[in-house]
C-alpha cells in the first residue's frame, strides 16, 4: 500500500490548528494600523460596535469592545476614510479573523471635511439652520445658563466677564467638552434647561450659552454631533454658541440663535454694560429736566405774550360795576312802586269778589241746608218706626215680666219697674207727639209733608199738626211769581 509523502505528520484537532492559527497571527500582528473606507457598521444593544474596512480588492472585519467606543475620539461611519489601530486575532467559531479596533482616527483632514459637508447639508435640508428658526436674545436676562467644562478657564472667564458687565444669575451643567461623552451629554444639558418648569425651585434660564475652548476638529468634532445639532434647533430658550475660537466653526454655530468668536464675547453679548446703562438713564433724566424746564419756560412766556394781549381787568368790569351802581340805586324806589301797585290790585280784586263769595256760600250752605231736611225726615221715620218698635217689643217683654212678677221679690220687682218707666219715659221722648210739644210742627200738603217753601207755594190745601191738635187750611189762590205781597199784607210764609 502505498504510503502518503508527510504520513508521519501529527494529527491535530480542529481546536488545536484553529488556536496555532490565532497565536501565529497575533504574534505577527500584535499591533497594526490598517486604512481603508468603513463599510457596514453594526451598533448592538451590548455597545460593542462591529464595522467592516475595505478597500478596492479586500474586505476585513473589525470589532471595537464597549470600553474602547467609550474612548474613542470620533466613531467610525459608513463612507469614512479611516486609520484603525488594533491588533489582527481570529474568531475560531467561524473560522475567521477580525482587527480588534482600539482607536479609530480619520485618513485625513480631507475625510472628516467631506463628511462634515455631508452632515451639514442633510441638516440644512431639513431646514435647522434657517434664518426664521432664530430667535431674538433678551435685553437683560436674569438667569443664565452655562453648558460648559466646570473645570477649565471657559467658565472662568464667561463669569469674570459677566461680573465686570452685570452681574446675574448663572447655572452651571457641567459637561465633557471633548471625546465620546461629549455629543450626548451637550445635548441632554441644552433639553435639561428646557425641561426645568418656570416658577420652581431651581430657576429657569432665560438665555443658554454652550462654550468651549478652542482645538482642533478632531477635538470639536463633538459639536458637530447631530444629537447637538438637533438639541439646539429645538430649544425654546435662546442659545449662544461659543465654542472654540473666532476662526472655528462648528454645526451647533450654524443651529444656534446667536454665535460667538469667543466665549468671553458670548457674555458680553448676554448682558450689557451696567455702568453704560446708568450713564444712558442719567443722561437721559438729564435731557428730561430739560425739556421740562424748558417747556415751563416756553409755556410762560406764551402766557405772558398772551396776557399782553389781553384788555386790561378793570376795563373790562368798569361798565359792569356802573351799571350795578345804577340799579342799586333804583332798587328801593321800584320795590316800593311794585309794592303799591300790588296793594291796590289786590283791593280791587277784593271789592270785586267779597259780594260773589258771600252768595256762593250762601248758596252752597242752602244746599247743605237741603240736603240734610231731605235725609231728615227718613231718619225722623226710622226713628218712629224704631220706637213703634221697641214699644211693641217692650210691651212683649213686659207681659212676660208681669207673667214673672209674681214669683219675684219685692226688690227685684222695684228695679224691673224703674226700668219699665225709664223705657216709658224713653219711648215717649222719643216719639213725635214729644217733639211737637217742644215747638216743632208738621205741615202735610196735599197729603204729603211738606220740607220746602217751593213745595208749600204749590200745594193746594196744607194742613200742620201741633202737639195738641191739626189745624187745616182750605183751598189757595196760586202764588204770584216774580211779584211781592201788597206793602201791609203779611205772609204766611
Amino acid at each position: 500500500m502505498e504510503m502518503f509523502e508527510g504520513g508521519n505528520a501529527p494529527e491535530l484537532t480542529v481546536s488545536e490548528l484553529s488556536g496555532a492559527v490565532k497565536r501565529t497571527l497575533e504574534g505577527e500582528f500584535g499591533r497594526v494600523r490598517v486604512r481603508g473606507e468603513v463599510g457596514r457598521v453594526s451598533r448592538p444593544s451590548s455597545g460593542h460596535l462591529y464595522f467592516d474596512l475595505k478597500d478596492a480588492n479586500a474586505v476585513l472585519a473589525a470589532v471595537s469592545w464597549k470600553g474602547q467606543v467609550a474612548r474613542m475620539q470620533v466613531r467610525p461611519e459608513e463612507g469614512m476614510e479611516v486609520v484603525a489601530t488594533g491588533r489582527l486575532t481570529t474568531f475560531p467559531g467561524q473560522s475567521k479573523y477580525q482587527l480588534i479596533v482600539e482607536d479609530v482616527a480619520p485618513a485625513g483632514l480631507g475625510a472628516l471635511m467631506v463628511m462634515l459637508e455631508r452632515r451639514r447639508a442633510a441638516l440644512a435640508a431639513e431646514g435647522l439652520f434657517d434664518a426664521a428658526r432664530k430667535r431674538p436674545l433678551p435685553y437683560l436676562p436674569r438667569v443664565i445658563g452655562v453648558v460648559t467644562s466646570p473645570t477649565g478657564a471657559v467658565i472662568r472667564d464667561i463669569l469674570h466677564r459677566l461680573r465686570d458687565r452685570f452681574p446675574r444669575h448663572v447655572l452651571v451643567w457641567p459637561v465633557v467638552v471633548q471625546g465620546q461623552d461629549c455629543a450626548p451629554q451637550v445635548a441632554a444639558a441644552i433639553r435639561g434647561f428646557n425641561a426645568i418648569a418656570p416658577g420652581g425651585p431651581v430657576p429657569r434660564p432665560d438665555l443658554i450659552i454652550v462654550a468651549r475652548g478652542g482645538g482642533s476638529l478632531e477635538d470639536l468634532w463633538g459639536f458637530n454631533e447631530e444629537a447637538v445639532v438637533r438639541a439646539a434647533a429645538e430649544s425654546a430658550i435662546p442659545l449662544i454658541s461659543a465654542v472654540g475660537h473666532e476662526t472655528d466653526t462648528t454645526l451647533i454655530d450654524l443651529a444656534a440663535d446667536r454665535r460667538a468668536p469667543t466665549p468671553t464675547a458670548a457674555a458680553e453679548m448676554a448682558v450689557p454694560v451696567r455702568l453704560d446703562l446708568i450713564a444712558a438713564a442719567d443722561a437721559l433724566g438729564a435731557r428730561l429736566s430739560r425739556a421740562l424746564a424748558q417747556g415751563v419756560a416756553l409755556r410762560r412766556q406764551r402766557a405772558a405774550d398772551l396776557a399782553r394781549a389781553l384788555p386790561r381787568p378793570d376795563s373790562l368790569t368798569g361798565p359792569a360795576r356802573q351799571r350795578l351802581d345804577l340799579w342799586a340805586d333804583r332798587l328801593p324806589r321800584a320795590l316800593a312802586l311794585g309794592v303799591t301797585r300790588r296793594r291796590a290790585r289786590l283791593a280791587e280784586l277784593a271789592a270785586t269778589t267779597r259780594p260773589k263769595a258771600l252768595a256762593r256760600l250762601t248758596a252752597q250752605a242752602r244746599r247743605a241746608l237741603m240736603a240734610l231736611g231731605a235725609r231728615l225726615d227718613p231718619a225722623l221715620a226710622r226713628l218712629v218706626a224704631d220706637a213703634a218698635r221697641q214699644n211693641v217689643e217692650g210691651r212683649a217683654r213686659l207681659a212676660g215680666l208681669a207673667a214673672r212678677l209674681d214669683a219675684a221679690p219685692p226688690a227685684r220687682i222695684a228695679a224691673l219697674r224703674e226700668r219699665l218707666a225709664a223705657r216709658d219715659r224713653l219711648r215717649q221722648t222719643l216719639g213725635h207727639v214729644e217733639t211737637l210739644r217742644r215747638g216743632y210742627a208738621v205741615v202735610r200738603g196735599d197729603g204729603q209733608v211738606v220740607t220746602s217753601k217751593a213745595r208749600a207755594e204749590t200745594a193746594a190745601t196744607l194742613e200742620i199738626e201741633f202737639h195738641d191738635g191739626r189745624l187745616s187750611l182750605g183751598p189757595r189762590p196760586a202764588p204770584r211769581r216774580g211779584k211781592e205781597p201788597p206793602p201791609g199784607q203779611g205772609s204766611l210764609f
